[in-house]
Order: C-alpha cells, then structure tokens, then sequence
C-alpha cells in the first residue's frame, strides 16, 4: 500500500497509519517516484488529502470518494469495491470523479468551467498520475480527497504564491505577497477556516479507515514519509 499526497501537512496525517506516503509536492517528480517504489511490491494505490472543490453543493470538510479519475488523457475507474468501502466508513462522504490537473485552478469560474465540461466534482494535482501508475502496473486504486475551496471561492494569489514545490509552505513569501495585494487577508483567513474543517476531516477519516485504509489484506508497515524529488534522484545518488 502505498498513499500519495500532495502537502507535508496531509503526509504527516497519513504517515500515523503506518503507511508507505510520497508526498509528491507541485507532482514535477511523482511519476518516476511512484515507479521506483513500487519496484519492491504494492497492493494498491490510494490518492489523499485535500482537493478543491467543483460541484456547487460542496462545501469545506466534504469528503470525496473517487468513483473515477479524470484528466486531458482519458478516465480511469477506481477499484469499486474498494470505493464502496471507503463510503461505508467514512460518514457522509460523497462519491464522483476527480479531475486531475497540472496546474492549480485557482478562480471560481475556471473551477465552474470545468465541472460544466468534465463532470467532476472535485480538482487535485496528483490523483491523475496515481491512476496512470495505477493502471500501468495493474494494481486497485482509491481517492480520498477533502474539499478546502469550494466552487464559488477563488484561491487568493498570496496562498499560492506560499506553497512551495515540494509540499510545504513559506510564511515569508506568503507575507511578501500580501504586502503587493493587501485585499488577499480577507481571502486567506476564510481559506484558513476553510482548510481546518478539512484538516479535521482529514484526520477523523484516516482514524476509522485504520492502517488499510479501506483495502482488504493490506498489512500495515513502518511509518514513512518520501518527497518525491528523493525517489526520483539516479540510482547511483
């Protein structure tokens, strides 16, 4: 088993399961590290942390179930039974596809857009390149993502211009780019807000999912957490 996040905060979560967790970071690298750890075995792959939100009813601490993973190649369907499980223990969850993109959608009208052209319900950067490693190496797949920005709420420049490339943030910059755009305070407190409702959700549903996460015949290991640019170095580093 192995969990792919895109945050250090979400790793850390993950990692108290006593999981395998790649913190893929802004997903430059996470392709090669998924390959690379999965050359010593894995029984399934599973995407976690927070997502932003598509579908107009969702709000911040809903928890989506992926149904199916979509991105500009195609859709990949999760493994069912395992989906279903994920519903079954985690309360109030929702069940849908998940968009997969490079880049972060940050205003509400692209988030709108592309729920009107796609369907999905939820958007992440690193769920389309765990389906694609999932479906290259035959082994289930699941998504459990938290929405922290929901449709109608645009991510203010200032938290994008903090979140660093391999999953953590930077307060200075973050306080660099509210001394350009003042008006992004209000934007971040609610954002804020937003992301603890989701962090609480977060930390609940890894509690009842246990060190499975959902996934039969999965046997827990020894905690560790691997940014992606370390599994992606050569061999001979």
């Amino acid at each position: 088993m192995i969990v792919v996040v895109g945050m250090v905060f979400e790793a850390r979560i993950a990692a108290g399961l006593g999981v395998r967790v790649i913190c893929g970071g802004d997903g430059h690298n996470l392709a090669p590290s998924l390959t690379r750890a999965m050359a010593a075995g894995c029984g399934g792959l599973i995407s976690f942390g927070v997502a932003g939100g598509l579908a107009p009813d969702l709000k911040p601490g809903t928890c989506v179930i992926g149904s199916s993973i979509l991105d500009d190649e195609g859709e990949r369907p999760t493994d069912a039974r395992w989906a279903h499980r994920l519903l079954r223990i985690i309360p109030d969850a929702v069940h849908g596809p998940i968009a997969g993109v490079r880049q972060p959608v940050a205003h509400s009208a692209a988030k709108a857009a592309l729920h009107r052209n796609t369907g999905a319900i939820a958007v992440d950067m690193e769920s389309h390149v765990v389906a694609r490693v999932a479906a290259q190496h035959d082994v289930p797949l699941a998504a459990v993502r938290v929405i922290v920005d929901p449709v109608e709420r645009t991510i203010p420049r200032s938290a994008l211009a903090g979140t660093r490339a391999d999953g953590t943030i930077d307060p200075l910059a973050v306080v660099r780019s509210l001394m350009r755009y003042p008006r992004d305070l209000a934007g971040l407190i609610r954002m804020s807000l937003d992301a603890r409702a989701a962090r609480a959700t977060l930390v609940r549903g890894s509690a009842l999912l246990g060190p499975g996460l959902g996934l039969l015949d999965a046997a827990p290991r020894r905690p560790a957490i691997a940014l992606a640019r370390e599994f992606a170095a050569p061999a001979d580093a």
